[in-house]
């Protein structure tokens, strides 16, 4: 039996060779079948996956019922109070409480109408007006916030599924290395050691390891992306739980081809330093900044507002009182009053003056509010531009040498190992290194593209103009 197992394990180069074309046949089959079952499934290109986001996401909606809500409150904000109508029965005498007894009984009717603190309802129509301008820049900035988010859910998929593709890959020939170190450690030729055997068995439980760990990731990341791919809005509070599997994120699969996202706004990334003031006035059409300008537009009309506190509310009534004939039947004149009233804002100390310096304050608030972002802003762009470049010099060291080099260090412990003068343990350390060159190499890639996605965000601008002019921020 074992010159049965020793003619085995002595094969030709020939045989060899032959041996290697299998594992590189089922290794190709491997991979087809792989892509077969990837195919069966509805594939999302990146684009594709942000714009189903932005069209699946609910706070437009909202965002859109809040802007017309406060348009609408703009329009009643500018009309005067409604008047009021008042009917009284006056100087009815208690002794017989005949309308007609005395000459000053009455019965009178008055309307009244109170006329706001100066410019009050325009100020206040005109604030609200500015405010509804706020929203569509906010859904500028939520579409911008969203394709960052899908992106970087959209790349954890890819990264993982190409991970597992590559271990995948790999994992036919470390179980053919295991069973050849098995034949070798059986026939008792002492070439293989048990360790081997051991070593090679537990590379590929730390493989099966590292693929489960994958598609944790993967499931995980196509799971976030159930938030933004799937259209909830037919859902209702009582729908039975069992009719949630029609909206199930598991149809979907992310394409296989890596994406190219370019960098927005590339003439400010192409010099070698970043240009700061060119740089804060392309931030300066950014709707989450541009959004800060109108509530600082805002803030200025509810500053003009408090100053109408100085001045006073007027109010103008008019009445007419019907009086009854004498008992001896001679007609009393009936009367018509008119009137105007005021208030005096005499002690303006500790209410007009306070409440004009709350609303300067809270308007220097939004300024400092605006700045504080800027500097925010500029520091992010800094930090990804940075590390996108020293990403891309990685990438070319790893593109030019490193991931070359480790193949041939791989293919140069296989050589010697197949010629009795290299070690088993050496082939799998060579080979693993050589996966981990290449699991590497896409992290890195994908790491670009993440950053990519982060920066473009910061440089997305709004094209939305607003009425009034621009508070410049400087």
């Amino acid at each position: 039996m074992s010159e049965v197992f020793t003619s085995r394990w002595r094969i030709s180069k020939a045989r060899r060779f032959s041996i290697s074309r299998l594992v590189f046949v089922v290794s190709l089959m491997l991979c087809v079948g792989l892509s077969s079952y990837a195919s069966a499934q509805q594939s999302l290109t990146l684009p594709e996956a942000i714009e189903l986001a932005n069209k699946h996401d609910n706070w437009h909606k909202q965002s859109q019922l809040t802007q017309t809500a406060i348009e609408q409150r703009s329009v009643a904000a500018g009309q005067l109070p409604d008047p009021n109508v008042s009917v009284s029965m006056m100087n009815l005498p208690v002794d017989s409480w005949r309308f007609n007894q005395e000459a000053m009984t009455q019965l009178k009717v008055g309307v009244s109408q109170i006329f706001p603190r100066g410019d009050t309802l325009a100020l206040t129509q005109s604030r609200l007006k500015i405010e509804a301008q706020k929203h569509p820049l906010l859904r500028a900035n939520r579409a911008a916030q969203v394709a960052a988010e899908v992106s970087l859910l959209w790349l954890d998929a890819y990264q993982a599924s190409k991970i597992i593709e590559l271990i995948e890959g790999d994992r036919v020939l470390f179980e053919q290395m295991a069973e050849a170190a098995r034949s070798s450690y059986t026939t008792a030729l002492q070439r293989t050691r048990q360790q081997d055997v051991i070593r090679a068995s537990l590379e590929l439980v730390q493989l099966d390891e590292r693929l489960n760990e994958q598609a944790q990731f993967r499931d995980v990341a196509l799971a976030g992306l159930n938030e933004w791919l799937i259209d909830y809005s037919a859902l209702t509070d009582s729908v039975h739980a069992s009719l949630l599997n029609e909206y199930s994120v598991d149809e979907y699969s992310v394409e296989e081809t890596l994406p190219v996202i370019p960098a927005l706004a590339p003439e400010l990334l192409s010099t070698q330093a970043l240009d700061i003031e060119k740089l804060a006035q392309h931030l300066m059409r950014h709707p989450a900044v541009m959004a800060i300008d109108v509530s600082y537009q805002a803030s200025q009309k509810q500053v003009q507002i408090a100053h109408q506190g100085y001045k006073s509310a007027w109010g103008l009534n008019a009445s007419y009182s019907y009086r009854d004939d004498t008992p001896q039947g001679s007609s009393r004149a009936d009367f018509f009053s008119v009137g105007v009233s005021m208030d005096l804002p005499l002690f303006t100390e500790n209410k007009q003056d306070k409440q004009v310096a709350a609303s300067i304050a809270e308007s220097e608030a939004v300024k400092t509010e605006k700045r504080v972002l800027l500097k925010q802003m500029i520091s992010k762009v800094q930090g990804y531009v940075k590390e996108i470049s020293r990403l891309r010099l990685r990438a070319d060291l790893y593109q030019t040498q490193l991931l070359q080099q480790s193949k041939d260090q791989a293919e140069a412990a296989l050589n010697a190992y197949t010629t009795d003068d290299g070690d088993f343990a050496e082939v799998v350390r060579a080979k693993i290194a050589e996966l981990n060159m290449r699991i590497a190499k896409l992290k890195i890639d994908i790491a670009m593209l993440k950053s990519t996605a982060r920066l473009n965000y910061f440089l997305t601008q709004s094209d939305v103009v607003l009425n009034d002019a621009k508070w410049s921020g400087k």
